[in-house]
């Protein structure tokens, strides 16, 4: 089954979608099949059964407008592109010029205060020009409107489009041409500055797109060819210059240089890199010319697998985006029953003026316009989305940018994500008149072939000297390894080694050494040669520099609980827990074993979230409330796995994260406040019969620009 995919022309926000929702109900057998892209006006549609033609006559019937995606991709109509950018504003501007003219001549005709405060003007002639004007007013300022109230009233399903399109009607038929005018003029520019506000931050994410350089300078023979990136194929090799961006994702091949990864990394300081060494697509070169070899598609790099999941994130809507849309849906329809219960109660029991309950009930239904409140949610949630990302913290949409702020308890793993998760040697003891130089020389001498870390490790360090082969290498499975050095037989490896290759009393004196490099937390590897230990290498995994940092602040944060979960032993796992500053630790953990150590804390603090490396702990992630993946750039497991990805090794973004969740919770929670506050007074001043139309339009204009500024300002978190 292949989908249908179209770009919706007109779909800004929440509303759009349920209108589109409830036009293709009956097309599909769950909404799964129906994704929605706000970003890039994009709508799949996954049924077999309904022809792309059926499904565009369709969506146009809602007032808005689908062009396949595959048309809007390669044959874009420049004429319609500029009335898709530019139309609303245009209208608006057309509308406040014809209700300023239709007042200026209504003005002239019976004086400027009766034309903006009059009585009723249906027997009193309105100079027919004034009429046109108002007239071109209204149909400018409801262009995008009125189609969409057509809709809902044929579906019986009211929104603010028809509460709007009634208050206008209304105002005409009782002759208050000025106030119809000025409230299709004043809602236009509120759906305006709707769609702007979702712009503004979607902008914030589509500038992503503009990372990625459009060609890659690739290799062929002695000379060189620029070539669009979407046709560069892996194994290609491309040469990029100091100052240049990264065309794709690659690893180097000749050259070093600095690479600046602050635009998928949110970090602020350059990392070097070298042969071998991965460098991203859009990160920027420094100081040297780099030859790299192409590991990925465009479509495949990390920035385009970032791109697709904030992209994606709006489908993982916030609980707070939820809740908004739940109660619209029942607060439109009460409101107008009120607006009828106005209009008809005072006439019927307390004889009292039809025409001027009528008009307090238009006003109620300006009043009850929920714009502000619908808008207010997502404009927060995408700005907060958009600045995650631009910090290099990926967040899979708005329920998991909510959590965080409910955090009471966080798990560790320490492998990676504590520590580096790559041992390097701590101390060198040598024994019996041996020298540094001579321990490690021989030891990386016998220790080159191997992969194991332990061997890397050693191997890293005595890089300083000059290296010594091995002969006759023998592998002794389980405890060491041994062979001959300079004509000299050695041996390297663990206690059980030392135990079979020296007698008790020499094995007893380096054990006493080993004892205190194994306190610290260290792995200890002992290295002989016939009768003697040569002397001692301690190993550890090192902690991050920020480990200890992060723990403080996450303290500080209002976290209850931080747990180190470790499948080391516990003599290392206790330093480390020491070093980092947790509040407890686990060692010598099973998989299985982290899952019921998370099922525990879940019963014990409810919000939980598990920070480790996205594959290896991907069970405790998953049943944790909140999982979060370390070092996630270039990892397209991590990215996938976790609801949050660090794109760095920078544990102090947990604690930042915690910050902006609650400070997106709490802009959210002000918009709604004021939102539905603002109401509530202007639903009283309209029972005193002292709210106008035009002033409650006004007046929900304004909440709608404050609470989009108000959102907005998540744009400007820093780290």
């Amino acid at each position: 089954m292949t989908p249908h995919v179209f770009k919706i022309k007109g779909m800004d926000c929440a509303e759009e979608v349920k209108l589109l929702k409830r036009a293709l109900a009956k097309y599909i057998s769950n909404e799964n099949q129906l994704n929605f892209n706000l970003i890039d006006e994009k709508l799949t549609v996954d049924v077999d059964e309904v022809t792309e033609a059926e499904l565009m006559t369709v969506i146009a019937k809602t007032g808005m407008k689908a062009v396949p995606w595959t048309t809007h991709v390669l044959k874009a109509d420049k004429a319609d592109a500029f009335w898709a950018h530019h139309g609303r504003v245009w209208m608006a501007i057309l509308s406040a010029v014809s209700l300023l003219m239709g007042y200026v001549v209504h003005g002239l005709d019976h004086g400027f205060v009766y034309a903006l405060m009059g009585p009723e003007t249906t027997a009193l002639a309105l100079p027919l020009n004034a009429m046109v004007f108002y007239v071109v007013a209204i149909l400018a300022g409801g262009w995008f409107i009125f189609p969409k109230a057509w809709y809902s009233l044929r579906h019986l399903r009211p929104d603010m489009n028809l509460l709007m399109t009634i208050a206008v009607i209304g105002a005409v038929l009782i002759g208050k041409w000025f106030e119809a005018g000025a409230v299709a003029f004043l809602f236009s520019v509120a759906v305006l500055l709707e769609s702007w506000s979702v712009g503004r931050a979607r902008q914030a994410i589509r500038a992503l797109l503009v990372l990625a350089p459009s060609t890659a300078r690739i290799i062929k023979g002695n000379d060189f060819e620029d070539v669009p990136i979407e046709n560069v194929e892996v194994g290609a090799i491309a040469l990029v210059r100091p100052g240049e961006k990264i065309p794709l994702d690659g690893k180097i091949l000749k050259g070093s240089t600095h690479i600046n990864q602050a635009p998928i990394t949110g970090e602020s300081m350059p990392v070097s890199k070298k042969e071998n060494d991965e460098v991203y697509a859009s990160t920027i070169n420094g100081e040297g010319a780099i030859e790299m070899r192409i590991t990925k598609l465009s479509q495949d790099t990390t920035l385009a697998r970032i791109i697709k999941q904030v992209e994606n994130a709006q489908e993982n809507r916030a609980a707070s985006e939820q809740w908004v849309e739940v109660f619209a849906r029942y607060y439109t329809p009460i409101m107008m029953l009120l607006a009828i219960a106005i209009v008809v109660i005072p006439p019927l029991v307390f004889g009292a003026s039809w025409s001027r309950w009528f008009y307090e009930g238009l006003v109620i239904l300006v009043i009850a316009c929920p714009c502000a409140l619908v808008i207010s949610t997502p404009v927060s949630i995408v700005a907060g989305l958009s600045t995650a990302a631009r910090f290099g913290v990926l967040i899979k949409g708005g329920a998991y940018l909510e959590l965080p702020s409910k955090l009471r308890a966080i798990a560790f793993d320490k492998t990676g994500t504590l520590t580096k998760g790559k041992p390097d040697v701590q101390q060198v003891i040598p024994l019996n008149d041996h020298s540094e130089q001579d321990l490690l020389q021989v030891a990386a001498a016998l220790e080159m072939n191997s992969e194991h870390p332990i061997a890397r490790a050693i191997c890293a360090r005595a890089k300083i000297f000059p290296p010594l082969a091995s002969e006759k290498f023998q592998s002794l499975k389980g405890k060491g390894a041994e062979g001959y050095v300079n004509g000299k037989l050695y041996w390297i490896g663990s206690h059980r080694l030392l135990h079979e290759k020296l007698n008790e009393e020499e094995a007893n004196a380096a054990c006493d050494e080993a004892a205190s490099l194994e306190a610290a937390g260290q792995t200890v590897v002992i290295m002989g040669r016939d009768d003697h230990a040569c002397g001692l290498v301690g190993i550890a995994d090192t902690v991050r520099e920020q480990s200890k940092a992060a723990m403080q602040m996450l303290k500080q944060a209002g976290v209850e609980k931080l747990l180190m979960l470790t499948g080391d032993n516990e003599g290392t796992a206790k330093v480390i827990a020491a070093q980092v500053g947790v509040d407890e630790f686990k060692s010598e953990l099973l998989p299985e074993d982290k899952i019921a150590q998370i099922k525990f804390m879940l019963e014990q603090y409810k919000m939980v979230a598990m920070v480790g490396d996205g594959v290896n702990d991907a069970p405790a992630m998953a049943l944790s409330s909140l999982g979060i993946a370390m070092g996630a750039i270039g990892s397209d497991a991590a990215i996938e796995t976790a609801d949050i990805a660090l794109m760095t090794d920078d544990l102090t973004k947990i604690p930042w994260l915690i910050h902006l969740s609650k400070r997106t919770l709490r802009i959210i929670k002000e918009n709604i406040v004021f939102a539905v506050g603002l109401k509530a007074v202007f639903l009283v001043l309209a029972i005193m019969g002292i709210a106008t139309l035009w002033m409650a339009i006004a007046a929900d204009m304004g909440a709608s620009l404050l609470v989009i500024f108000n959102g907005l300002r998540l744009l400007r978190v820093r780290v």
